[in-house]
């Protein structure tokens, strides 16, 4: 007699364990367009810059808006505590290793001043840039308006996981349709991972879902509380969400992979998937522009009793340009991240990124290593 089982454990994917098919259609790279948009919203590059203190300052989202994209500050970050961040963000860097997250968390005990939170959206709007900020939904309501006010064109509310359904002990927590009343700019929330919540994330109104948990190289999440779901399976999941709801109301919501892309290949693979855009951090860490210089820690990273992140050493890779639009002598797929996805477009005959959604996904975990003996020798792959 057959044992009864409790539960059965579903199978997931990573970008590692996959490849992307090519098309039988191919075109000119020089005819792709790579545009996303986000409730009117357009830019040309469908990258979103992470909301680390690490990576976005003022004149980080300057330039990258400059290059096509969208940067992400961080509105409960040292930008928003200090008058010199920059000074703040020397000791998070030159701490010993052994020392660094006691250190992230001396640093981040400082409040958070409103009228920073206004002078640093004006800031990055007075250079001509695109504004985005994120808030955790528990400082949603105090801190989103402030933003708005003073400029922000875009509201991030994150979380290592978010729902539509919070329970709390408070009288009446954070409701996304009460905040898109209170708020005239797209309002982009996460993170989640399947089907039903991201479902239910579109259903009260928000115009963008960001998909991962724990992926990040500087995140612990998944080492800390044992949570997360590979990427591959993650996107696919909440994609088939934004099918549905599209199917059911004619509202595209677009999904944002966050987390896990170190290559031009991953990304690729993020948007054959469903994704509509990326977020992206360690790679733009190793940035010469990012005020990290060579550093990367996530937000959960302070917690004052269970961080769930480190703070890694990246090095400085190159320029931002390079870094997304080369020209670049690295073979390894971390530069030129632009390139890469026009190259890769063309391969599969997508003219737009909506057109690499049909793409043809297969499991292969031997893609990074057949045929690679010398490579793998060498240590060059």
């Amino acid at each position: 007699m057959e044992a009864p089982r409790f539960k059965e454990a579903r199978r997931a994917y990573g970008f590692d364990e996959i490849a992307i098919a090519p098309g039988s259609v191919t075109i000119n790279p020089d005819q792709t367009t790579t545009e996303f948009s986000i409730d009117g919203m357009t830019m040309t590059m469908p990258i979103l810059a992470a909301a680390m203190d690490a990576i976005v300052s003022p004149s980080f989202a300057a330039k990258f808006d400059d290059l096509g994209g969208l940067a992400v500050m961080n509105l409960e970050g040292v930008q928003t505590r200090y008058d010199d961040p920059d000074a703040m963000l020397g000791e998070i860097i030159d701490a010993p290793k052994e020392e660094a997250t006691n250190v992230l968390q001396r640093v981040y005990t400082a409040p958070i001043r409103e009228e920073l939170v206004g002078e640093r959206v004006e800031e990055i709007k007075s250079s001509g840039a695109k504004c985005a900020v994120s808030v955790t939904p528990a400082s949603t309501k105090r801190l989103a308006p402030v933003a708005v006010e003073a400029g922000a064109d875009t509201i991030v509310v994150q979380s290592t996981v978010t729902t539509a359904r919070h329970v709390s002990k408070s009288k009446r927590g954070l409701v996304f349709s009460d905040l898109l009343e209170t708020i005239n700019v797209p309002v982009l929330v996460g993170n989640c991972v399947s089907y039903d919540v991201a479902l239910e994330l579109m259903e009260a109104g928000i115009h963008g879902v960001l998909v991962g948990i724990g992926p990040g190289a500087a995140c612990t999440t998944r080492e800390v509380t044992g949570v997360g779901v590979p990427q591959v399976t993650a996107t696919i999941d909440c994609a088939a969400a934004r099918d549905e709801h599209h199917r059911r109301t004619g509202r595209y919501v677009p999904i944002i992979t966050d987390g896990g892309i170190r290559t031009g290949g991953d990304m690729c693979k993020a948007f054959a998937c469903g994704a509509d855009a990326v977020m992206i951090g360690t790679p733009l860490a190793q940035s010469e522009e990012a005020p990290g210089r060579g550093h990367n820690w996530g937000m959960a990273s302070p917690h004052p009793a269970l961080p769930r992140g480190v703070r890694v050493d990246v090095g400085v890779t190159g320029s931002l340009e390079e870094i997304l639009y080369g020209p670049t002598s690295k073979t390894d797929g971390t530069q030129n991240l632009m390139g890469a996805l026009e190259v890769c477009m063309s391969m599969i005959g997508a003219f737009d990124i909506r057109d690499m959604h049909s793409a043809d996904i297969i499991i292969a975990p031997s893609i990074k290593t057949e045929g690679k003996r010398h490579q793998l020798e060498q240590g060059t792959y």
